[in-house]
């Protein structure tokens, strides 16, 4: 089995992006980080990438939202990309790139999807008074957090929990869960039947 060519795109430091990196250089993953896409050429991630010589790409944001996407995917068909990771990519996808890479598009949202979708998840889930939170990993649809689960971890609430101490345990399960799923991914262990997502042996 060749290995999944991966463009991953970022708008700030990239924390998954290094966890999931992390883990194919370690050969946990079959694949590889082809390309880092940015919408933000002030991203930290980049500085890391460039570090461990991965190619980078910034696409500064600009409208109309399909046309900005067109010329990332007319890109992406250049380095034959198998698998889009969004790490913190702090903009909406448009149809044609969902459509193009329809269950080829992985996200990881800070909670127990469908609960709290969009921005500030964490700090939802924390006002609303949850006891348990944690993160989902999915595939992109045309809605905002609302495509085909892959896997989740969960995470308690303490007692003496704030937004900011919850979201950062959430992140440590993150780096655990998203390189586990980019993994079955590239060993071509997941199946997509209507909203469920099986993962084969």
């Amino acid at each position: 089995m060749a290995k999944k060519a991966i463009a991953v795109f970022i708008s700030g430091r990239g924390s998954n992006f290094m966890s999931i990196h992390g883990d194919i250089e370690k050969g946990v993953i079959e694949g590889e980080i082809v390309v880092v896409v940015s919408d933000n050429p002030d991203a930290a991630g980049l500085a890391y990438a460039e570090q461990r010589g991965v190619e980078c790409r910034v696409f500064p944001w600009r409208t109309p939202r399909n046309s900005y996407f067109q010329v990332i995917m007319d890109f992406l068909e250049e380095k034959h990309i198998d698998l889009i990771i969004l790490a913190g990519f702090m903009r909406v996808l448009s149809e044609n790139i969902i459509k193009r890479y329809e269950h080829r598009i992985l996200n990881i949202h800070p909670a127990l999807l469908p609960s709290f979708p969009g921005e500030d998840a964490q700090k939802q889930a924390f006002e609303y008074g949850v006891k348990y939170s944690g993160c989902t990993v999915h595939f992109v649809d045309e809605g905002v957090d609302t495509g085909p689960i892959v896997q989740q971890r969960v995470v308690a609430v303490l007692e003496d929990d704030d937004a900011e101490t919850l979201a950062e345990r959430i992140l440590e399960q993150e780096h655990q869960l998203f390189p586990e799923v980019v993994r079955l991914f590239c060993n071509e262990q997941l199946k997509v039947v209507g909203r469920r997502v099986h993962i084969q042996t």
